[in-house]
């Protein structure tokens, strides 16, 4: 019996407009935002006070998403920046639209 492959989000968190930036993936956006705003989330959200979720894309497979973390973390910063303000051009805060 093959199981089905569970999807996922690849997301990033900041803590101001063009601050710093953290790439994540997660199976599940909302429950992960929470733990970043509590400081349970990761060190580097914790010490560095991310609390803002700037971008997110679903994705049906978490391997996927996984690939698709990866690539972005490895991305230049001027193209991250891009890449939110796209889809987020005033870098308001997403997590109240999940």
């Amino acid at each position: 019996m093959q199981s089905e492959a569970k999807g996922g989000w690849v997301y990033i968190m900041t803590n101001r407009p063009r601050g710093i930036l953290y790439v994540g993936v997660t199976a599940d956006l909302a429950r992960r935002v929470v733990q970043h705003r509590d400081g349970s989330g990761s060190a580097f959200c914790a010490a560095h006070a991310l609390a803002r979720l700037v971008w997110a894309e679903r994705g049906e497979a978490i391997e996927d998403c996984i690939a698709h973390e990866k690539r972005l973390k490895r991305w230049q910063r001027a193209w991250k920046i891009a890449l939110v303000e796209r889809t987020n051009p005033d870098w308001e805060d997403l997590f109240d639209q999940l």
